[in-house]
């Protein structure tokens, strides 16, 4: 960050930054992720990089002003390329109390909290559970922390609409615009794509122009608040990134993987039947996905977990691509069917977004924690195939692979996206259409010799449409006959077709690359992760190596089967680390398979490692104490639960990560 000139478009001077982190949080009523996404948008056409993490409250609808219902945005948009939303904020835009106690510590010192004065009350103090006659904003543990900053946002909105004929509850929801506006003169950004898109959304799509009018008015309220007030000394700028050239559009997670599935069916002539549950945080591939219906998309919102598999399973065996969507529990609900699948070999996609757990758990928050499940939770041996994207743009192109190895090796694919990945959203530059791959698929036509369970070179068996003349064969979960496909209950068959399904998945490791090491092949230490962890991983070992220190990473995309060249490459290193959003369960395969002796980050408290645990990990790991368990974390540590004590054996209180030996 330097110091900046004289704002030609205003009075205030302007401090140019490299990047910026902003947290958007109030009641799940106040519109924060209409406002961050908006900022994220605007960013996006400016030409920053951007990263975000939307923060949802669990519950539907919690007791408005409580903790508990606080929902929060966060973006880091910079002028260079970034990888995560960013550790600590630089700016928190506070609608309420609770917002403030949910998410002040998050804030870096010396940064900027800009609080909604007007909801400050005795009432909303006391539901965000501070005592009686406590307020925050006196107190200097923050105010001598902070630059606090009290604007009556809630007054200065009504004041803006007061002509504006709408009620007072429909002005009341008009004022995530105004503290939008003035974020948008804080860090120099243009609100004239905010408000194309309100004019767009409010006036035209659901013919509402005095709701347009209003949040037009506000928004623009809030800009020009903060350049004639005398509460803010300076504004900041971050100039455009230099990225590859190209037409670029914000994407989320979710909505990559619908395009993407939605690109497989028209490279491979089929039709795309996607069959699913309502459930967080996957529902919104259902929802995109329900509006492509011109590009031949079929959706079918089921009556639970188990008919949504089965019907992507009978599009498969019709001869289209199935496909179902899920989260953790769903999972557990769909893993006879999927073993149907596995059984008939039949191509299918399932689509698991990762959230907290277990049974319900944490819904909208994030977690790694169903990669064992995806390996081994179905009865007896069901080898199938399993994927990870690794951000939210990569999304597209593992439902285009997800697709491709499914249709070709007649086999389910399991894809582990996660809540990070599917709500957080960045950058995607939109691939040339001309440049992707057709999917080639054969369907047997030819009844001479036909037999449904004969195999090719990859082992994979025919794929007959249903009704084909003389493709009449048996269909079922009971044990198929080699070759034939009839029932048999032989063993020595039995133990021959486990064989065969094991080492179809196999095979399909000759079709996927070798993964690639991000630095030097060998050395002291090797950080390998999977799925969202990506951009903390990658930032966290570029600045150990721009700091000297023998590190690299690696990126698991390809799960099951793994990449061939695996083994050779965490050998390479004296030392390997495993950050993981779960207790350790890619830990404990690399273990179990190659006999090294891989250490654990591990976090399991509904968000995304920050760089700075991960850098602390590495300097752990670099720093002597190997396999010294009382260096990493205590080892009997005590803690009291409602006057009573606990042993937590070596759970580290202080830190947000420890590293399990």
């Amino acid at each position: 960050m330097v110091a900046g000139t004289k704002d030609e478009r205003g009075s205030k001077p302007v401090t140019n930054r490299s990047s910026a982190v902003v947290f958007f949080a109030g009641d799940s009523g106040d519109g924060m992720q209409k406002a961050g996404t908006q900022f994220t948008d605007t960013a996006a056409i400016v030409g920053n990089d951007v990263a975000t993490l939307p923060d949802f409250p669990a519950e539907i609808r919690a007791p408005a002003g409580t903790v508990a219902g606080v929902s929060g945005f966060q973006i880091n948009f910079a002028a260079d390329d970034i990888h995560t939303p960013g550790d600590e904020v630089n700016a928190l835009i506070a609608m309420n109390p609770a917002a403030f106690k949910a998410h002040i510590e998050d804030v870096e010192v010396g940064g900027i909290v800009i609080v909604n004065d007007s909801e400050f009350t005795k009432v909303n103090l006391r539901k965000a559970g501070y005592s009686e006659g406590y307020n925050p904003l006196d107190d200097e543990k923050f105010t001598l922390r902070y630059k606090i900053y009290k604007v009556p946002i809630s007054r200065l909105n009504t004041e803006a609409l007061a002509d504006s004929g709408l009620g007072a509850k429909n002005i009341a929801q008009c004022k995530n615009m105004f503290a939008l506006g003035l974020i948008y003169w804080l860090y120099d950004r243009p609100i004239d794509p905010t408000v194309k898109y309100l004019d767009d959304y409010y006036g035209q799509v659901k013919n509402l122009p005095e709701v347009s009018k209003a949040n037009i008015a506000t928004l623009k309220a809030g800009y020009f608040f903060g350049e004639t007030t005398e509460m803010f000394p300076v504004r900041y700028h971050v100039s455009k990134a230099a990225i590859k050239p190209g037409k670029y559009r914000k994407v989320t997670g979710n909505e990559a993987l619908a395009m993407g599935l939605v690109a497989a069916a028209k490279l491979s002539g089929k039709q795309l039947v996607y069959c699913s549950y309502p459930i967080t945080p996957a529902s919104n591939i259902l929802h995109n996905l329900a509006a492509m219906r011109h590009f031949g998309v079929k959706t079918f919102q089921a009556e639970d977990e188990i008919a949504a598999v089965c019907a992507a399973i009978g599009a498969g065996f019709a001869g289209q691509i199935g496909v179902t969507g899920t989260s953790g529990p769903g999972m557990a609900l769909k893993s006879e069917a999927i073993n149907l699948a596995v059984m008939t070999e039949l191509p299918l996609i399932i689509v698991d977004v990762q959230r907290g757990g277990p049974s319900t758990g944490l819904p909208t928050k994030t977690e790694q924690a169903d990669l064992l499940q995806a390996m081994f939770g179905r009865n007896s041996d069901s080898p199938l195939v399993i994927l990870a994207p690794q951000s939210p743009a990569d999304c597209f192109d593992i439902a285009l692979e997800a697709s491709r190895i499914s249709l070709k090796h007649m086999v389910p694919v399991i894809i582990l996206s996660d809540c990070y990945l599917a709500d957080g959203a960045e950058p995607w530059l939109i691939p040339d259409s001309c440049g992707l791959k057709p999917i080639e698929i054969t369907h047997r036509t030819d009844p001479d010799g036909f037999e449904p369970y004969a195999r090719d070179e990859n082992l994979v068996r025919p794929w007959p449409v249903p009704g084909t003349p003389g493709m009449e064969h048996r269909i079922g979960g009971l044990e198929k006959q080699h070759i034939t496909g009839d029932v048999s209950y032989d063993a020595e068959n039995h133990q021959l077709m486990s064989v065969i399904r094991r080492r179809k998945v196999e095979l399909v490791a000759k079709q996927i690359p070798h993964l690639q090491v991000h630095g030097e092949s060998s050395g002291d230490l090797l950080v390998i992760g999977w799925g969202g962890t990506y951009g903390s991983i990658l930032t966290a070992v570029n600045r150990a190596q721009q700091a000297g220190k023998s590190v690299s990473s690696a990126h698991l995309r390809y799960l099951s089967p793994m990449p061939g060249n695996l083994g050779d490459v965490v050998r390479s290193f004296k030392k390997v680390l495993v950050p993981e959003l779960n207790m350790g369960q890619l830990r404990l395969l690399l273990r179990a398979r190659f006999l090294v002796d891989a250490r654990g980050l591990n976090k399991i408290q509904g968000k995304p490692f920050l760089v700075e645990e991960v850098e602390e990990a590495i300097d752990l790991m670099l720093g002597g104490v190997y396999g010294e368990r009382e260096f990493l974390m205590p080892r009997h540590h005590q803690v009291r639960l409602e006057d009573q004590e606990y042993d937590l054996g070596g759970c580290q209180q202080d830190s947000a990560a420890s590293i399990p030996m």
